[in-house]
């Protein structure tokens, strides 16, 4: 299943024609960065977060394999202090700016530093772990500077770019580079590609959220990772492009406080060597698709499994991350083209991007106090379900969605599906529930967490 982030189209402005250009004289290159820098540093800002989290006491059988699972959750919660140091950019005059998750995510006190030294509160108005964005809005504040978005899309490799932000918090610093390339996963993990855009203008930590601009001064990508063997630079740098960015923008300001997503409801894997030999393909491209769940608004639209989908709306896709970020930018409610491949003709098949289906309801229940396991969140299970908690897509039934406070002691996750309880069949969240708080003095659990199943049995 590709779960996929959908947001909203906003105006990006088009490319020029002749925009991207080796200097022409000697004193385009003595002039450098420098009018660029002036232009677009003060709309890059500095932040820092803080937030309280719970932390536990850190058990004596932590490392040990036998006995760790016992003293899950050792010792009582307490409160702890973290603060993080990142960059932010503003993207309109009013105060409308973007980050990382990973910078202010969860934070209770967000401070905003201007490069003029002037200094502001902020609220975060949406964020994101996933696509790890955050938009913000900074508190009474009009007349800022800002930059301007470019379409990330139209974006080469080999184009100049400047990275501005503030690392390792020694103040705003601009490192210079190029798109090294387009379309990464951001890991390490082999020639698997996703979509962002790497880069070698040194980014080190404390750039995240800062901007990746290109010799307009328009932002094409917000840093947010590396790839290092030593904490610092290596040359590897990845930012969430640009297009996608103006996306969360526009959510923001339609007043959504989540974001919206489109669902394909499909599993699928990048088309190999072996595989593209075993279709009768030239070349491996694309995705062969293997599962489809029942709703998927791509099964209605004719795909099937063992298809295989090349390209999205004209653009190539070769991984799920691609498509993700393909329907991501098109925007829930509109519609795609899809190109597929099958028995070798190659067709283009048009698919609405809808959200999840919420149905049938939920019918969201917690245990009571007297129950076996007290306070157990329990849920049932349906496409919006499968995509919030990623389980696989044939899942039904019942999914633990809280595990309060005695679940993980009795080896309950979030997203862990209820199969049976004390071997009575589980169909609904409200039977489930009372099954729980009727046992007396043995419980059995039927459990499945991912594609394993297991019975797990207590006495009370």
């Amino acid at each position: 299943m590709f779960r996929i982030l959908a947001l909203i189209a906003v105006v990006i402005a088009a490319p020029l024609a002749a925009e991207t250009r080796v200097p022409q004289s000697q004193s385009e290159i003595a002039l450098g960065f420098a009018p660029l820098v002036k232009q677009a540093a003060p709309a890059v800002v500095n932040i820092y977060a803080r937030r309280i989290v719970e932390q536990r006491q850190r058990s004596p059988f932590a490392d040990d394999p036998f006995f760790r699972d016992f003293f899950e959750g050792f010792g009582n919660p307490r409160p702890q202090v973290q603060n993080s140091l990142g960059s932010g950019v503003i993207l309109t005059s009013d105060g409308i700016m973007v980050s990382n998750y990973h910078v202010v995510g969860g934070a209770q006190d967000i401070r905003v530093v201007l490069n003029d030294r002037r200094e502001f509160e902020a609220d975060i108005l949406l964020s994101d772990q996933e696509a790890d964005l955050a938009i913000l809005q900074i508190r009474n504040s009009e007349g800022l500077p800002r930059l301007e978005i470019r379409n990330s899309d139209t974006v080469e490799v080999g184009e100049l770019v400047l990275a501005i932000g503030n690392p390792f918090g020694v103040g705003q610093t601009v490192t210079s580079g190029i798109v090294s390339g387009l379309a990464r996963s951001g890991t390490a993990t082999g020639s698997s590609r996703g979509y962002y855009i790497q880069t070698d203008a040194p980014i080190n930590p404390g750039n995240s959220g800062g901007a990746l601009i290109d010799v307009n001064g328009r932002l094409v990508g917000i840093n947010t990772r590396i790839l290092t063997r030593s904490g610092g630079s290596n040359g590897i740098g990845f930012a969430i492009p640009a297009t996608l960015v103006a996306r969360f923008v526009e959510q923001a300001k339609a007043g959504h406080d989540r974001f919206l997503r489109p669902w394909a409801g499909m599993n699928g894997q990048p088309v190999d060597s072996d595989i593209a030999a075993s279709l009768g393909l030239s070349t491996p491209r694309g995705i062969v698709i293997s599962e489809l769940h029942p709703v998927s608004p791509f099964l209605d639209a004719g795909i099937r499994p063992g298809d295989v989908i090349v390209a999205v709306d004209g653009q190539p896709v070769n991984t799920p991350d691609e498509m993700v970020y393909r329907m991501s930018v098109a925007g829930l409610g509109n519609q795609v083209a899809v190109t597929r491949v099958r028995d070798g003709d190659e067709a283009q098949v048009e698919v609405p991007l809808m959200a999840a289906p919420d149905t049938p309801p939920r019918e969201l229940r917690t245990t009571a106090q007297d129950a076996a396991i007290p306070g157990l969140e329990l849920s049932n299970i349906n496409p919006a379900v499968i995509a919030e908690l990623g389980l696989p897509l044939s899942s039904e039934g019942v999914v633990v969605t809280d595990p309060g406070p005695a679940g993980p002691r009795a080896g309950l996750a979030r997203g862990d599906i209820l199969r049976a309880i004390n071997d009575v069949a589980v169909t609904d969240a409200q039977s489930a529930a009372r099954l729980l708080e009727g046992v007396s003095r043995w419980l059995s659990l039927e459990v499945q967490r991912g594609t394993q199943r297991r019975v797990m049995r207590f006495r009370l």
